[in-house]
């Protein structure tokens, strides 16, 4: 049984760094996974929404997992994306994932076609049951067309014991917290992780894991500082780093999707990466470049330009 207690803090899903032909720039992606090691981050996301995979073909997929394994080097744990529609890639992804040693793989439900609770239902427990990495799941309705229900959660914990979390990426606090109220009594070790970042702090509190938020790539100093404050109960501290991630949030609404956002942002604040992304997604345009540094600016983000 996998140590649930690694799964704690804040696991900021990395960005895939690529060159200007669309392939993995190694080098730019070991510098941001030092720069992550250095900043203290609980964990890693690798090939999570922030990843691109969705924009991958496969064996560039298996090229980012295997690369960014072998740079992290059991220096943090690792989460790892292997989501497709596909119930048999998915699997397939999650068989190179048990190779690789993962400490736990994250999984969307399938895509497209819109399924019914048992359908779903049948969709991770064939996964689960089919590979050695322990399963958390990826809620994230505004992308997958739909929900998956706190009862289908409670059922999927209540059945298959290799389903060990799951990543709540909804716009409503209320599903994080009927998550716990109704999953914990009956798995009391079930991971909870927040995928938007405003809600990692409201999810410690009502008794959750920690988050995913992608800020945790250049703003470091507020999102695991939130994490940090309140395992020290330095709650002034906390409300005060949520104040700046309530303006640091403002990011995700200039530009959809947010790939090459987060790029630049890092680039921004020191880390000298390549901004490339994959298509049909382009890199920020200057003007939004302008906007993201205000926006930086209104949260107290120190940047260079």
């Amino acid at each position: 049984m996998a140590d649930l207690n690694k799964f704690r803090g804040v696991f900021p899903p990395v960005p895939t760094i690529f060159d200007t032909n669309g392939q993995l720039d190694t080098q730019g992606m070991g510098r941001l996974i030092d720069k992550l090691v250095d900043d203290g981050v609980d964990g890693m996301l690798i090939l999570g929404s922030g990843g691109e995979f969705c924009h991958m073909p496969k064996e560039q997929r298996f090229e980012v997992a295997e690369f960014a394994v072998k740079h992290i080097a059991g220096r943090v744990p690792v989460l790892l994306g292997i989501s497709s529609p596909s119930t048999q890639e998915v699997i397939e992804f999650g068989l190179h994932a048990d190779k690789l040693g993962v400490d736990a793989v994250l999984v969307l439900n399938p895509y497209y076609a819109l399924l019914n609770d048992d359908f779903i239902y049948h969709h991770f427990r064939t996964v689960a049951e089919n590979i050695c990495s322990p399963v958390i799941l990826y809620n994230f309705p505004a992308l997958t067309g739909q929900d998956i229900s706190v009862d289908l959660i409670a059922r999927l914990a209540t059945d298959v014991a290799n389903i060990i979390g799951i990543k709540d990426t909804v716009d409503n606090i209320s599903h994080i917290r009927e998550t716990v109220n109704q999953v914990r009594p009956i798995r009391p070790d079930f991971v909870i992780f927040s995928g938007y970042d405003e809600y990692m702090m409201d999810t410690l509190v009502m008794g959750g894991n920690g988050g995913i938020p992608a800020t945790a790539n250049f703003a470091p100093e507020i999102t695991c500082g939130i994490y940090r404050a309140f395992k020290r109960k330095e709650y002034q501290t906390m409300f005060e780093l949520q104040c700046q991630l309530s303006k640091l949030s403002t990011v995700y609404s200039l530009e959809t999707p947010f790939f090459g956002v987060i790029k630049q942002a890092i680039r921004l604040t020191g880390l000298d990466i390549s901004t490339q992304v994959l298509a049909p997604v382009k890199p920020l345009s200057s003007e939004k470049k302008q906007r993201l540094m205000k926006v930086l600016k209104y949260a107290g983000v120190a940047y260079q330009e």
